[in-house]
């Protein structure tokens, strides 16, 4: 699109671009991921230990660089009656809506139940048939690890690693290491960073996997995002996570990268986050993963650690059912183009399609390479995902 067209598509749209551009400048101060991450990880997790698993951690969290109550005020401020299309006027209601959520959550963080049914507003819990599935996955035997999934690499070998990994992209990618992230590596949207976990250890498989899944998708739909006329789909369409999540997860398959381990992992989570609702505290959750299903206690303090971060958080739920959701959809043929325009979601498909043929957003400028041809050879995977309520 040409500067000529895309000012010419302002003009028709002005008070649509103008909300937008005002979101743009609020949401930018609300990254959930950024406050949500204890500062103390280590240090509980070794008193934890030390405790015989019975100490519930006492995280300390990063200070709100922001007036809660005035942010609020200011998303609900908008003229959302001004912008003409009503399709876009309610689509643009829902984005108010869910920020809003995103900052009470924000707001309540550490303060267990708050944060909870905040987080339960944003993220929604697991379904029973979520529990089924990640139950079902759960029944399979483990297979004897592989070369591949000994974990030998250093976070700088891991850094240099996914440098050259992001080569075949066109795009900048910045790759920063950490000490205050729960997961072994992260995309910050805002700053356009991916953050690695420092002073542990990487698998050649989790290298592979964390490539296909940060960078295949995360920074796909980050950058493809940002050349999007309107703002809202590089911060984030309502409920995109379990959409891109999914896509993330599905990039690791079909790049060979997913392995039973791996879906392990997410269904554990799903179980993690279901027992939040049943009241289980940090050492409860931890009992049921590390005792009662047998995983080893540094990864099950790992899985307990991102249900319980906050004061009890769902969003891991959503790696597994939206992996269901996005392998459905490839296995009816479906492209996945709409899909990587940015931080979108499943259930504004439509939406995204009408604003493509109106000159309001603007073809793949990035796509998944994973997606181009299928690499996995996991039959047992196939079995699982193709079985998946």
């Amino acid at each position: 699109m040409s500067e000529r067209e895309l000012l010419q598509i302002k003009q028709e749209h002005e008070a649509l671009f103008r909300v937008d551009a005002h979101l743009d400048r609020l949401v930018k101060k609300i990254e959930l991921l950024n406050y949500v991450n204890p500062l103390n990880i280590e240090t509980e997790k070794q008193r934890f230990f030390a405790s015989k698993y019975t100490a519930s951690p006492n995280f300390k969290y990063p200070k709100l660089k922001f007036d809660p109550y005035k942010l609020q005020r200011l998303f609900f401020s908008h003229r959302l009656d001004q912008i003409q299309q009503p399709e876009l006027q309610e689509l643009y209601k829902e984005i108010v809506y869910y920020y809003a959520n995103m900052i009470q959550c924000i707001e309540t963080i550490g303060s267990a139940h708050k944060f909870y049914y905040n987080s339960l507003r944003v993220y929604g819990t697991p379904t029973e048939k979520d529990v089924e599935n990640a139950k079902f996955i759960l029944h399979f035997d483990d297979v004897v690890p592989t070369a591949e999934e000994e974990k030998k690499c250093t976070s700088e070998e891991a850094k240099t690693y996914f440098e050259n990994y992001a080569q075949a992209y066109d795009f900048p990618l910045r790759v920063k290491l950490s000490t205050n992230i729960a997961a072994e590596a992260m995309v910050s949207n805002s700053t356009r960073t991916l953050y690695l976990k420092k002073n542990i250890l990487f698998s050649k498989n989790q290298l592979e996997t964390l490539a296909h899944h940060e960078i295949g998708v995360h920074m796909v739909t980050t950058y493809n995002g940002i050349l999007q006329p309107l703002k809202i789909f590089s911060n984030g369409l309502p409920n995109n996570v379990e959409t891109q999540e999914g896509l993330a997860v599905f990039s690791e398959y079909m790049g060979g990268a997913l392995t039973l381990k791996r879906l392990k992992e997410l269904a554990y989570r799903v179980l993690a986050s279901d027992s939040l609702i049943k009241g289980y505290g940090f050492a409860d959750t931890f009992d049921l993963i590390h005792n009662q299903y047998k995983l080893n206690k540094h990864d099950a303090f790992a899985i307990t650690l991102r249900a319980h971060r906050g004061g009890g958080f769902t969003k891991d739920r959503l790696y597994l059912s939206g992996l269901r959701k996005i392998y459905s959809r490839y296995k009816k043929g479906l492209s996945m183009d709409l899909l990587l325009l940015g931080k979108v979601s499943l259930e504004y498909e439509g939406v995204m399609q009408r604003l493509l043929e109106a000159g309001l957003a603007v073809p793949l400028a990035h796509n998944n390479l994973s997606f181009e041809t299928n690499d996995n050879t996991n039959t047992t995977l196939d079995f699982i995902l193709n079985n998946l309520k």
